[in-house]
């Protein structure tokens, strides 16, 4: 059996599976991609042209994680729980079709039509749930994840020690158990196919809902921005959020020497998580460059508006001063070699594990495919879900809060979902419970306090170097292996859609289905041709809005089985 490595597993192995032939050790709940990264293992799947790829988003999202699991291909390793006696293979691209349809598993249990169905289980979806069902609503959660908490609160699985019980791990458990005594019925593992306003389809490897809610809440957060340069498909090279997920919510460290990168604080925190844990931080590399005199009022305006979160970000400064990792600024990663040799200037790095944290994207997927109206932010380079003041879209039975509407962190987030959830609740049922009264009215004077604190903080992280034009040698489109040069040759012949990129490149027709290629290549279209993007720069979304098994789309829904459901 291969040994871990890894001395963040205070846990004994419960269970063993094989990935090519070779015993690995994991512990139940353990997800494959977290049990195979603690045993050393970096390279889960093969392209078509050959090239190796490992886990990078960490959540789902970006496709690159996939393995071949008891001869079903294409499952994503982050995303699917160890099983004992499982036999695990690398995905070899174009991966092979199955000889027999996926296990198909009945569902029964879940109602089908409640007054609320609220889409993501982070912070956003758990209090806009909350909220809504102490106004005596019933509400269903449905979350992709295998445990509820989201990107922000990072739960363990149940059964595993958490990392650390810190008032982040401390306020997602308080929120997640007062939000199922509320009665909420949460659908775990699970994410959505398909949407019209009040007919949403979720589907998971073995199972498939139908449900027609009185009212829909989307709260599917945030997703880390790509960061194109050489190398950064390599085997090793993860996001940040990767590799809070895998010590956070699985005690596994991605690796013993570790470059941070990026733009923004949580990349000082995670380095201090890392460290704290027994990783060695090479460097913290931060593109915007050192606060000074020029950013004292914007430094003055957050600590007024959250004292709190600036003594936490100034304490991990500090610690990271104590512990002699050194901090770079103004500093970005220009090329990652074979061996995760990673280039800054004419700093130079040598690691095992190369973490980039360059932003986010909303996770808007949904709301576009529900056509819900959206604007271009020139500031921060995304959309912004056009709402009310009560978080409706403009299609009126759709609620939105938190950062899949426009980033503003998991504080605004959580005061954004108390509005969408009380008054969705409210519209359905007609009625007004006193004990939530003042709800409202509290979290609109916690969301302008928290908006100011971001606007003042995104002034301090505004990156020394704003040109985000990729090289002409890196790979753009991770999923198709599509290079910059490629699609700066085709802009330059003076085509002006994504439309016509996709067509004669292939960028964006992978798996990941565009999330981190599109937006990048949107800018520079719209900047070649001297306009803004808008909602109609970028490709329109399609169902499924995640690869699914084909099987599970043929057959009837009273065929399926029950997915994992936790009960109020």
């Amino acid at each position: 059996m291969r040994a871990s490595g890894n001395e963040q597993r205070p846990d004994e192995p419960g269970l063993i599976f094989t990935f090519e032939g070779e015993a690995i050790a994991a512990r139940p709940g353990e997800t494959i991609a977290a049990a195979l990264t603690a045993a050393g293992v970096r390279t889960f799947r093969i392209t078509r042209q050959g090239e190796p790829r490992g886990l990078y988003c960490g959540m789902g999202v970006c496709q690159e994680c996939l393995v071949e699991i008891d001869g079903q291909p294409s499952v994503r390793a982050c995303m699917t729980k160890a099983v004992d006696g499982a036999s695990v293979l690398r995905n070899v691209s174009p991966a092979r079709i199955p000889k027999n349809p996926p296990h198909k598993e009945h569902i029964g249990g879940v109602k089908r039509d409640p007054d609320l169905l609220v889409v993501g289980g982070g912070p956003a979806g758990l209090t806009a749930a909350l909220f809504a069902a102490r106004e005596g609503a019933h509400v269903v959660i449905v979350d992709e994840r295998p445990v509820p908490g989201g990107q922000y609160f990072k739960q363990p699985h149940r059964g595993l020690k958490a990392f650390a019980d810190d008032r982040q791990f401390e306020q997602g458990r308080e929120l997640i158990a007062s939000t199922r005594d509320a009665g909420v019925s949460i659908v775990e593992g699970m994410v959505v196919n398909a949407a019209l306003p009040l007919a949403v389809t979720v589907i998971s490897n073995s199972a498939r809902l139908e449900f027609t809610p009185k009212r829909l809440i989307v709260a599917t957060g945030a997703y880390e921005r790509a960061y194109a340069v050489p190398g950064w498909t390599l085997p090793g090279v993860m996001t940040t959020g990767a590799a809070q997920t895998l010590l956070r919510s699985y005690r596994v460290l991605p690796g013993k020497r570790i470059l941070v990168a990026g733009n923004g604080p949580l990349n000082f925190q995670v380095a201090v998580e890392l460290a704290r844990a027994g990783a060695e931080i090479v460097a913290v590399l931060e593109a915007a460059a050192a606060p000074g005199i020029s950013t004292f009022p914007s430094l003055a305006a957050m600590a007024l508006a959250a004292p709190g979160l600036m003594r936490q970000g100034f304490g991990y400064l500090r610690e990271l001063k104590r512990r002699n990792v050194p901090v770079h600024w103004p500093a970005s990663i220009g090329e990652i070699a074979p061996g995760l040799a990673a280039t800054a200037g004419h700093l130079r790095f040598e690691a095992d594990v190369v973490c980039l944290g360059y932003g986010f994207l909303p996770g808007n997927e949904i709301l576009r495919l529900l056509g819900c109206r959206h604007d271009y932010d020139p500031q921060r380079l995304h959309l912004v879900t056009r709402r009310d003041a009560a978080m409706r879209t403009s299609v009126p039975q759709v609620f939105a809060a938190g950062d899949c509407c426009g980033l503003g962190g998991a504080q605004a987030a959580m005061a954004e979902a108390v509005i969408a959830g009380i008054t969705a609740a409210r519209e359905v049922l007609g009625t007004k419970q006193s004990d939530v009264s003042g709800s409202v009215d509290h979290a609109r004077r916690d969301l302008k306090r928290h908006r100011r604190f971001q606007k003042a903080l995104w002034t301090v992280f505004k990156p020394a170097h704003t040109d985000r034009t990729p090289r002409s040698e890196a790979i753009l489109c991770r999923c198709e292996s599509v290079a910059g040069e490629l699609v700066s040759g085709i802009t330059a012949d003076g085509n002006d859609s994504i439309g016509s990129l996709k067509r004669q490149s292939r960028l964006g027709m992978g798996r990941c289905q565009g999330r981190y290629c599109i937006p990048e290549a949107v800018e520079q279209l719209c900047k070649s041709h001297g306009r803004l993007p808008d909602e109609y720069s970028y490709a329109a979304p399609r169902p499924p809005i995640r690869p699914v098994p084909l099987g599970l789309l043929q057959a009837d829904d009273d065929a399926y089985q029950e997915p994992p459901i936790t009960w109020g």
